[in-house]
């Protein structure tokens, strides 16, 4: 401890008694200094993040020293249109878009002659909409079952002779008949 009885604050290079200091990384700071270089809100060993000598919220922390780019953003579904320049930051400058020279630059801004067709509407189906079961590629508003209308999904559709069914519809007009093959436990079927 040097002469003058205490450590010198990280901040204001005064000296930090003992009733009053706050360590962190090995140096002492008063309480009332122990604040973000930023934002200037109180920190405690929670909230601090420390990059050489300066003292952060972690926040701010993430906005100067954090990963940029795509994802790395405010919070869910937030759009920030802070550039960092209040933190030191300088903005990136983007190269002006220039168009591609392929005429054919992507295969969907063709139809193709092969396009898949739904054989429920007989329309085209894009990729957009696709849902593929049964051998073929369906609209969503048409991946239905043909008996009962119910919407299906990859775990519950049966498909036979190019139509799609529910379990419950498949087994009903095309499972097993007769005794102990009813509609439910304990049900009995009287089929003439």
């Amino acid at each position: 401890m040097p002469f003058g009885g205490g450590n010198k604050c990280g901040c204001c290079q005064k000296t930090v008694y003992f009733a009053e200091e706050v360590q962190c990384e090995g140096k002492s700071w008063h309480k009332s200094c122990f604040r973000c270089m930023v934002c200037k809100k109180n920190l405690d060993s929670t909230t601090v993040a420390v990059h050489v000598d300066e003292i952060y919220c972690k926040s701010c922390y993430g906005k100067k020293y954090g990963p940029k780019g795509y994802g790395f953003g405010g919070g869910a579904g937030t759009l920030s249109m802070d550039t960092g320049e209040g933190l030191g930051i300088k903005p990136e400058v983007q190269a002006p878009h220039r168009p591609t020279n392929n005429p054919n630059a992507s295969k969907f801004a063709q139809k193709a002659a092969g396009s898949d067709v739904c054989p429920r509407c007989e329309k085209t189906v894009y990729a957009a909409e696709k849902v593929i079961g049964g051998g073929n590629s369906w609209h969503k508003g048409c991946f239905r079952c043909a008996n009962c209308g119910k919407g299906l999904e990859s775990t519950t559709v049966t498909d036979k002779d190019g139509e799609i069914f529910c379990k419950a519809c498949y087994a009903k007009n095309f499972g097993p008949k007769g005794f102990g093959f009813g509609q439910g436990a304990g049900a009995l079927a009287h089929s003439q």
